[in-house]
């Protein structure tokens, strides 16, 4: 049998800090003498933040969730990486914000993986400043609760993340939420930024008999259906210069439908290019010297691709 290659998958809904939590792993196995392999999958047609990992072995995944035909990509790419000789040490898969992780856990059990890869953790990361909102019936869809639930109930290691946003009160709420979810076993560790310890994020708490999978040609049919979700991601290129205001003005207008939006963006008032992030309704800008495309990836529930795309163009762009 060919050694395994040990695998950890982030799962977390949108803007949760999934990517934040990624790169604090890659560190630590990097500063180990570790050669990382990611999967990333982006529900839309560009991976903004290819950048953010340079030299390192990447399967980019876009246009969807690690499910059906990508399923087989994921595979197929994993399996042409781990038979070459200078394959990587450890494997991490971030799946899109409204992944489930049991399908990504399903793809890692097909025959031609599971004797090279070994889940060791599926780290569910929770936006705590949302949670709570995106938990209740009267602020989000069925599908975002539903989503949720999955993403906690198969995660290994739960993050509550973003307690810095929360106050003491929520917090405590979204504790007894959580823990209402997972068994006492379940470890449930707080972090700021993504901020947690090296042996928390590297245990090994993924146990294979706990799972069970039954794949049939009548649930090949059934999966498809169960994912023609109302979740879009609408890429918008060739941006031209944004004004910052009116940007921050916009995003929050349409809050209500946008959860997340990513990209980078060239600002009126300067020359430089920002990357930016949009999550709980917080807009963060980065300066950065990439010479990549201005390009921005919106994200959200019943989204109308040319109202948001005209409204955008009017009242952002100088």
């Amino acid at each position: 049998m060919n050694k395994q290659i040990p695998a950890y998958v982030l799962t977390g809904f949108l803007g949760s800090g999934k990517t934040t939590v990624l790169l604090r792993m890659i560190e630590v196995a990097k500063a180990k003498g570790m050669q990382p392999i990611i999967v990333m999958n982006e529900l839309g047609e560009t991976n903004v933040e290819r950048h953010l990992f340079k030299d390192i072995e990447m399967v980019e995944l876009l246009n969807g969730c690690i499910c059906c035909t990508i399923q087989d990509d994921m595979r197929s790419e994993l399996e042409q990486i781990l038979h070459t000789e200078n394959k990587g040490d450890i494997l991490f898969i971030e799946g899109t914000g409204v992944a489930n992780p049991e399908e990504i856990i399903e793809a890692l059990t097909h025959p031609q993986l599971i004797d090279r890869v070994k889940l060791q953790s599926v780290i569910s990361v929770i936006d705590a400043s949302k949670y709570v909102d995106y938990q209740s019936r009267f602020q989000s869809a069925k599908e975002v609760r539903e989503l949720l639930k999955q993403q906690v109930t198969l995660g290994s290691l739960i993050v509550l993340n973003k307690i810095d946003l929360t106050s003491d009160r929520l917090l405590e709420k979204v504790r007894r939420k959580v823990r209402s979810g997972k068994s006492e076993q379940t470890p449930i560790v707080e972090a700021s930024n993504g901020l947690i310890e090296e042996e928390d994020l590297f245990a090994t708490r993924f146990k294979w008999d706990e799972m069970n999978f039954h794949h049939t040609e009548e649930d090949e049919h059934e999966h498809h259906h169960h994912h023609n979700h109302s979740f879009q991601a609408i890429k918008v290129s060739n941006v031209g210069k944004v004004n910052r205001v009116k940007f921050e003005k916009w995003l929050k207008k349409h809050d209500e439908k946008l959860v997340r939006a990513k990209g980078m963006i060239q600002l009126s008032e300067t020359p430089k290019a920002y990357n930016f992030q949009y999550a709980s309704k917080q807009l963060q800008l980065t300066p950065t010297s990439s010479h990549e495309e201005f390009v921005m990836i919106f994200i959200g529930i019943g989204l109308n691709k040319e109202e948001l795309i005209n409204s955008f163009r009017e009242e952002v762009v100088e």
